[in-house]
């Protein structure tokens, strides 16, 4: 890999935000205390497209809170009069109020539940999406930098785990907060007394549930970074490419070891997180189960003591409203630890949504439904954030409409980086890139991707079928127009003579294929997209002679009558090109044919010489 490739590169921690040069967050970027409200604020913002079908659920749940409140004061009655007077039909349309109660109930939880369920799974697929979306808007530099386990374990582990938050903890809340409140105001018109004595320990209770919602927050920012820490691990090592690393160099048992001690740094912090606060939850759970028992001793010494007449029933009634209170105000207090437990995660998944996108595009950009394919560098320069000079320093070259240009040098020199400045892969820092007259900064996206077309060193095939893979750039492409695309790549013979032809999985990473074949299925591609402008990345500079043979005709297939910049590792792909720049240290050192060059017994000549005395070796 050549240093002036963005893989090598290593941006300055400053570049991102929140995000250290692994793409991970930092150290001390959790929520802190004082960015709570906002965040907080920010999470319900995620809530409002949903507000319709909220403002139903918070209409159940008081409903169902009402109905709920209302048993206690059915027993009483049944107990203070119907029972004592012998009121038959008065006890049976009070047990039957009971059980209708229990059974409104129980068809408003299970309403609230589905609609708060489908609220829920809809922001998780917001989030998901819109973290998605911005990375697809990232530039390469952001991609070269960050591990790919890093980012898969933040959408998949990071907005997984706020599944419980999203899709419950809100409707929990309000359910549980109106619950305590109608469950309260119920014993208060039952006896206030009593009342104030069974809330004297709640300020405890609240503060003991703040302090372990804080720890468990920490906690969590810890083992969620451990998890993506593991996921790139495992997504780098048990790729077929690591898999061959591993075995080759006789890493496998070291591997394993490596991944048991971060496994086991994880089985620590999931002990943490469960254990956190447990025994102080523990007491509050206890003491509110005691209550009962002191709400009877409290009213038998009233009693005893002469003080005020409390009738049975309303002991039991209140005794079963305390009752009721004590899920909710469990429940209520838990889901406070929870959401500070999520505020991490939450944390995590902002960190990504504030990412600066560097390549935007502009509000009122420049559509072009025919291009022509000349592309112009105007004192191109370009820089990377963390390095003191420029890539690209000032380069001025003209490539006419169906040209050809050939950009070489060594290795460092900036010749891919140049290259990917025309699809806006990077953004130049000074000067300007066009095509067809316009800076390519100002045209729209859709007619960049139509017009610029990449083929690299390293192919990237998915893991789908050899069709699939090639619609990927035309999506209504007919089976003929894959077969035309693949003779003019020379593969299409090898597919048809598969088992399964063009429906043949090609593995992962295209592993089923070797790197000239994989090289063929990419340039059948890219002739599929049928872009006016070609940006081919060294495609032949890691094959045998034969095999490059083969691909150089197709490649010569793709290039006819098309704009093309070759950034080439083997000179003897480029003679026939109508410009050849020699770059050193990002400047333009040598320019002209391939003939013109070799006159004047320059740095081209020197690499001529060079490849030439390599080539018997390929």
């Amino acid at each position: 890999m050549h240093p002036d490739k963005p893989d090598s590169w290593t941006p300055a921690p400053a570049s991102v935000p929140g995000v250290d040069a692994e793409g991970r967050p930092r150290a001390g970027t959790p929520a802190d205390a004082p960015e709570q409200p906002r965040q907080v604020r920010r999470i319900v913002r995620l809530f409002r497209p949903y507000r319709g079908r909220l403002a139903v659920v918070g209409l159940l749940v008081g409903a169902s809170s009402l109905v709920s409140v209302a048993t206690p004061f059915l027993l009483r009655e049944i107990l203070d009069v119907a029972i004592p007077e012998g009121r038959t039909g008065l006890l049976s349309l009070l047990a039957l109020g009971m059980i209708l109660s229990a059974l409104l109930s129980s068809v408003f939880g299970v309403l609230q539940t589905l609609i708060s369920t489908t609220v829920g799974q809809r922001v998780m697929h917001d989030l998901r999406t819109a973290v998605y979306g911005r990375l697809q808007r990232m530039s390469l530099a952001f991609f070269t930098r960050t591990r790919t386990g890093e980012v898969q374990s933040r959408i998949a582990n990071d907005i997984g785990g706020m599944q419980a938050t999203v899709t419950s903890t809100a409707t929990s809340l309000v359910s549980n907060f109106t619950s305590v409140v109608a469950t309260v105001v119920a014993m208060i018109a039952l006896d206030w007394r009593l009342t104030v004595v069974s809330l004297l320990l709640l300020p405890a209770f609240v503060w003991i549930s703040r302090r372990v919602g804080n720890e468990r927050r920490k906690i969590t920012t810890q083992r969620q970074k451990q998890m993506a820490a593991m996921a790139a691990t495992v997504t780098e090592s048990l790729s077929v490419s690591g898999i061959l690393l591993g075995r080759t160099m006789g890493r496998a048992d070291s591997l394993t070891r490596s991944f048991a001690e971060e496994s086991e740094q994880l089985v620590d912090l999931e002990v943490r997180s469960n254990m956190a606060g447990r025994w102080r939850m523990a007491v509050i759970t206890v003491v509110m189960a005691a209550m009962p028992a002191f709400i009877y001793w409290t009213a038998g010494v009233a009693l005893q003591l002469g003080g005020p007449d409390v009738s049975l029933g309303t002991i039991v009634a209140f005794v079963s409203l305390q009752q009721g209170l004590f899920r909710p105000a469990v429940s209520l207090m838990a889901t406070g630890v929870q959401i500070q437990t999520s505020l991490a995660l939450f944390q995590r998944i902002f960190e990504y949504l504030d990412l600066p996108v560097d390549i935007t595009e502009r509000a009122d950009p420049v559509h072009l439904d025919q291009v022509k394919g000349e592309v112009r560098f105007e004192s191109t320069t370009f820089a990377y954030d963390d390095q003191g000079g420029p890539v690209i320093d000032g380069i001025d070259v003209t490539v006419p409409a169906g040209g050809s240009l050939a950009v070489v040098g060594p290795t460092g020199a900036g010749k891919s980086t140049l290259g990917y400045l025309v699809p806006r892969l990077y953004d130049v820092t000074g000067g300007r890139v066009t095509l067809d007259g316009v800076d390519v900064r100002d045209l729209d996206f859709d007619t960049l991707a139509r017009a610029v077309g990449v083929v690299a060193q390293e192919t990237y095939l998915f893991h789908a079928t050899v069709a699939d893979n090639l619609r990927f750039a035309k999506p209504d492409a007919t089976d003929e127009e894959l077969y035309e695309a693949a003779r003019a790549a020379q593969i299409h013979d090898h597919i048809a003579a598969l088992p399964d032809g063009y429906d043949t999985v090609v593995g992962e990473r295209g592993h089923r294929f070797s790197g000239g074949e994989k090289q063929r299925l990419a340039i059948a591609r890219t002739i599929l997209r049928d872009p006016p402008v070609l940006i081919l990345d060294e495609a032949t500079s890691a094959l045998d002679t034969r095999t490059e043979r083969a691909v150089q005709e197709a490649i010569d297939a793709l290039s006819a009558d098309r704009t093309t910049i070759t950034i080439a590792h083997r000179l003897s792909t480029i003679r026939s090109a109508d410009q050849i720049v020699v770059l050193d240290s990002g400047r333009v050192a040598e320019r002209g044919t391939h003939e013109e060059l070799l006159e004047r017994d320059g740095r081209y000549a020197a690499l001529v010489r060079r490849d030439a005395r390599l080539e018997p070796t390929r």
